[in-house]
Parts: C-alpha cells; sequence; structure tokens
C-alpha cells in the first residue's frame, strides 16, 4: 500500500506493507478522506514537536478487518488518534488532554496511508465513531478539528451575545467562526493577513473581517464595540503579532482564548500588568478528547454547520507534496487527502 511518513525530515511517499491487527481490540481501516492540517506541515518542518512524528490525524474511512464485536467491516467510521486512559490524575481533574498516555497513542502508519491500523486502546475507549450514512466522509474528516474548537469554546463559556474576535482565518480560524455562531455570539470579526482568507470569512458567517497588515486590529475593533473592545478573543494563530493584538483587542473583563500552537520560545513584549489591571483571562485549549469528538459529529449531523464550505482543494496520496505547497501559499483553506 502507499503511505505518507516523515524520513529524514521530510515527507515520502512509501511503498509499505498494509498494517496488521497486532492485538484484540485493533481495526484497520480503509482510508477514504484525511484533512491536511497545520500541525502536518509543522511535523514536516521540524517546528512541532508535542507529539510523535506521525502525520495524518483527520481520518475517516470503512473498516476493512476488526477484531471487536461492536465494529463490523464494511462500517463507515472516523478514529481519533490521541485518546487519554480517563483515569489518571489529569484525566480525573478536567485535564485529559494531558494525561501521561494521550500524546503516546497513534494511528498507523498515520492518516496519509491507503489503510491505517488504529489501536485497541484507542477503540476500547471510544475512539472510533460510526458515521450516519447521511455524513460523507469528507465531513468525516473534520470531526477531529471540530472538536478541538468544540472543547475550546466550552473552556472558555462563549455565551450567547458575546462579540468575539478571531486572529487568523485559516480552516481553525473558520471553524471558531462556524461554531460561534452556533453557540450565539452577535458579532464576529476576522482578521488575517491574506486577502484570500479575509474574503473566505465572509462566506462562513463572519460579520466583519479585515486584512490586519492593511487596517490597524485595535482601533478597527473598538470601533465596532463601542470602544470596549471583544468579549472573547480567539487566538487561531501562534504568531506572536496574533496573540498580542488578542490581548489589546479584549474588553476589560474580557477573555483571551489561545488556540494556536505558538513556536517554542516565543515570547511577547507586553505588560503583565495590565492582565490584572484589566482583569483580562488566558485561557488556552490543546486537542480533544472523546465528548467532543461526539459533540463535532453531532453538530456535523444535524448540519449546524456545513464544514464542506471549508474545503478548497483535493488530492490523493501520491500528490501529497502538492497538497502541502498549496497549503502553504495561503491560497487554500482546507485541503482533503482522498483515496
Amino acid at each position: 500500500m502507499k503511505a505518507v511518513i516523515i524520513e529524514n525530515g521530510r515527507a515520502s511517499i512509501k511503498d509499505m506493507d498494509k498494517p496488521s491487527i497486532k492485538e484484540k481490540g485493533d481495526i484497520i481501516i480503509k482510508m477514504k478522506a484525511c484533512g491536511l492540517c497545520g500541525t502536518d506541515i509543522e511535523k514536516l518542518r521540524g517546528q512541532y514537536t508535542a507529539s510523535q512524528p506521525i502525520i495524518g490525524h483527520e481520518p475517516s474511512g470503512i473498516i476493512e478487518e476488526s477484531s471487536v464485536d461492536s465494529l463490523k467491516p464494511g462500517q463507515r467510521v472516523f478514529a481519533h488518534h490521541h485518546v487519554p486512559c480517563y483515569e489518571c490524575y489529569y484525566c480525573t481533574h478536567g485535564s485529559a488532554t494531558m494525561c501521561p498516555h494521550y500524546r503516546r497513542t497513534n494511528i498507523e502508519p498515520g492518516g496519509f496511508a491507503e489503510y491505517f491500523r488504529v489501536p485497541a486502546w484507542n477503540v476500547k475507549r471510544g475512539g472510533v465513531l460510526v458515521l450516519p450514512d447521511h455524513v460523507s466522509f469528507e465531513e468525516g474528516a473534520f470531526i477531529e478539528p471540530l472538536a478541538t474548537v468544540v472543547r475550546a469554546q466550552r473552556r472558555v463559556k462563549l455565551n450567547r451575545g458575546d462579540n468575539v474576535l478571531v486572529v487568523g482565518a485559516g480552516p481553525m480560524g473558520l471553524l471558531h467562526v462556524m461554531l460561534s455562531k452556533v453557540n450565539g455570539a452577535s458579532k464576529t470579526i476576522v482578521t488575517d493577513i491574506a486577502d484570500f482568507r479575509v474574503e473566505y470569512a465572509y462566506k462562513v458567517g463572519a460579520d466583519y473581517s479585515f486584512n490586519s497588515k492593511k487596517i490597524d486590529t485595535i482601533n478597527e475593533v473598538k470601533k465596532l464595540t463601542d470602544g470596549r473592545g471583544v468579549d472573547i478573543a480567539i487566538i487561531a494563530s501562534g504568531a506572536p503579532s496574533a496573540i498580542l493584538s488578542g490581548l489589546l483587542s479584549v474588553r476589560k473583563g474580557g477573555q483571551v482564548l489561545l488556540f494556536g500552537v505558538p513556536f517554542k520560545g516565543t515570547v511577547l513584549n507586553y505588560d503583565i500588568s495590565d492582565l490584572l489591571n484589566n482583569e483580562i483571562s488566558i485561557i488556552s485549549s490543546n486537542a480533544a478528547i472523546e465528548e467532543d469528538t461526539v459533540d463535532a459529529l453531532k453538530i456535523i449531523s444535524e448540519r449546524k454547520i456545513d464544514v464542506s464550505k471549508l474545503v478548497t482543494h483535493k488530492f490523493t496520496i501520491d500528490q501529497f507534496n502538492e497538497a502541502v505547497r498549496v497549503a502553504e501559499e495561503g491560497q487554500a483553506i482546507k485541503v482533503i487527502i482522498q483515496d
């Protein structure tokens, strides 16, 4: 079979043996769609080291082989790559994505493969969800990214009537725009540095969208919120300038949600006293667990969000390097690898 793996710091399209069941509880899935995520590209560049160097973590497909009674060959499914133990201190104290087992788990050899193995650990703990017939494989590939957004907005407690700023109009930022509307946001303001993405934000429900290289974010946000600033600033970019714009655009008593992943060593030139004096809360959110993937599938299944609006490009495994090139050029929103 064909699979994309990281080899010597580069994406390598390899002919490999099809994975096999290694223990009772494993399943083998034939990949039908897998989203290309920014962290996949960062792993290829050596910029993301928080988890194993395995790429492709947004897969959906068809069960090829199963060693569990509850999942049958032929079923259409989504598979979650990281699954916590749900028993340790972190899991029982509300921090399941910090579980020591969480990033040790993964699918083999990754989601950009014709077939991949889901280990029994993941299966046993709810890491495989059956897709309803009306949910496409392409939509199934959005379950993991949407789940991270679900968890993030749950952590920040986005309320009906909140004014929200989303900094970064990539696929994750635009999922935040879409879910913020589902959750009752009043005004959703979006900024990005690419005109293509600025305009695309309007297609998914943004009320205001502008290029932060051309328009001053802080002044514009204040104008749009009667001089207060937004209730919640969602930073869907890891750039220091993005984080700063969020901190300076939020109202007194507001919240800043750190969602995009900064490079290791990122330092901000920011006066921390402003956090206390203005009672600004900073909340970070990292990844998702099974309650989030279940909620994400429900949102997609009930058509509360049309994730297919975000797909701009589709490629095969053989075209993986071209897919990465297109994604990096900034003229794409969501890139899907399909088989």
